[in-house]
């Protein structure tokens, strides 16, 4: 089920924000997507990387109530935004997922094939300036091949210009569906 307008901002507790290495999830249908990820902290802006962790089972029938099913786990270390704004476009987005005990390149792209992060922030409330204390996932790439399942999830956020990467990594556990 596509959202019903782009973009469309979904909200989500604070709570499921985490920087644990590990996530449970229920059953084996959910998957992460990376995203760039501002934050608003300290008086100003910060980005680092985070996973859209989400059900897709649930994501068929119900984009909203899938966005709160799973964890957001987010990097440990976020660069000042000001220091990437000028070349924005040029910062790289990928993530990995494990198959068949092997790392696979899941999604790759760069910043400049989603929206402006300003333009995210006016579209959300009017407002140009992201309220303290507020994280904002600002878009992603589409998967390489079908979106699926994987036990790692790595993603990377990589600066060439000021030659640095993000990364940031979480195992998954799927607990078991009882009826």
């Amino acid at each position: 089920m596509p959202p019903s307008k782009v973009p469309i901002y979904y909200r989500v507790g604070a709570h499921l924000l985490t920087q644990a290495p590990n996530v449970q999830v229920l059953g084996e249908d959910s998957s992460g997507e990376v995203e760039p990820v501002l934050i608003a902290a300290a008086g100003r802006l910060w980005v680092t990387i985070g996973a859209d962790h989400t059900d897709r089972k649930v994501e068929s029938y119900g984009i909203a109530v899938s966005k709160q099913m799973c964890a957001k786990p987010i990097g440990t270390v976020a660069w000042r935004f000001e220091e990437v704004e000028p070349h924005w476009d040029q910062l790289m987005l990928r993530s990995f997922v494990t198959e068949g005990g092997k790392k696979v390149l899941y999604q790759e792209g760069p910043l400049a094939r989603i929206r402006e992060p300003r333009g995210l922030i006016g579209g959300w409330r009017g407002d140009p300036r992201l309220p303290e204390g507020v994280a904002m996932f600002l878009g992603t790439m589409p998967a390489i091949g079908a979106i699926r399942s994987s036990q790692n999830f790595e993603m990377e956020l990589e600066d060439p210009v000021l030659g640095r990467k993000l990364t940031h990594g979480y195992h998954v556990q799927s607990l078991p569906i009882v009826s």
